[in-house]
This record gives C-alpha cells, structure tokens and sequence, in this order.
C-alpha cells in the first residue's frame, strides 16, 4: 500500500497490535534477529485526544505556575551566563533566577488575565491510538512477518498480517 501522503510510511503491514508497548516488542524482536529495522515504521490508528483535567486553576495557581517555571529558566540563565566568568557568578544566578521568577510570574497572570474565564481549570492532553501496526518497506516484507509469527507463536501476542 502506497502511502497517498507525502512522509508517511509506505509498504505493507506485517504486524497489528492493541497497545504500543507490543508494537515496540515486536519491532525489538526484528532487531534481535537481526532484521534491517529502518526498513519499518510503527502507525498508530484510530487516534484520540485524552484530556484529563487536574484541578480548577486560580489566580494564585496562574502566578506560582509562572513562578516556578520563570526560576527554572532563570536558573539555566544564570548557570549558562555563570560560565563565562570568574568572579559574582553565585549572584548572576541568584539574581537570574529572581528575575526569571519575576517576570514569567507577570506572564502567567496576564496569561490568565487574557483567558477571561474560559478555561479556569488544569489538564493535562495526549493523544493515544486505538490501534498500532507495524510498516514494512515491500522487499523486506515476507521476511518480517515470517519472523513475527515466530514472535506471536512464543507469545500469543499480536497479529501477523
């Protein structure tokens, strides 16, 4: 099966899969056998977008959020800057994690200033396939799934095509 869009995989199936931890074994089984794996490519399909919601989001929390990522920021500033001299570099990184600290605060509260309301909540979103199949370049095609209904006899796992 040729791939109608540009850069997605092309070739054939040999391998489907419920969950990407088997696809992976799978695609680890070929490479322990020695199999030319950059001839294949796992896809997931039946794609869904999970967002799961954390907790209600604040005023307090919008300015400790940027709080804490300003300092982190702040800090790697300070310790790239602290290389280039020999002397006060405690102060250039204490002084860029306050500064840092500081103003992504400010952006955090305008950030939230801006939502109005909207969205006065946490979450956190990752998409997740209902489906992973393996790829495989045509040539190579026979020999992977050869090899892979080996892999599922020992296992009970997973689908050959």
């Amino acid at each position: 099966m040729v791939s109608p869009i540009p850069g997605l995989p092309t070739g054939i199936v040999v391998g489907s899969y419920d969950d990407y931890p088997a696809a992976q074994k799978a695609v680890d089984y070929l490479a322990d056998q020695k199999f030319p794996v950059e001839n294949l490519a796992i896809v997931g399909s039946d794609l869904r977008q999970v967002e799961r919601v954390t907790g209600r989001l604040s005023w307090g929390k919008a300015a400790l959020g940027g709080l804490a990522t300003g300092a982190w920021l702040g800090l790697f500033v300070g310790l790239l800057l602290g290389l280039f001299t020999d002397e006060g570099w405690l102060a250039i990184i204490l002084l860029s994690v306050l500064w840092g600290a500081i103003f992504m605060m400010i952006f955090g509260l305008v950030g939230y200033a801006l939502t109005g309301g909207r969205r006065d909540f946490t979450s956190q979103s990752v998409t997740v396939a209902g489906r992973y199949e393996v790829y495989c370049q045509h040539q190579h095609a026979e020999e992977a799934r050869n090899l892979l209904a080996r892999l599922s006899l020992q296992t009970g796992t997973g689908t050959v095509s």
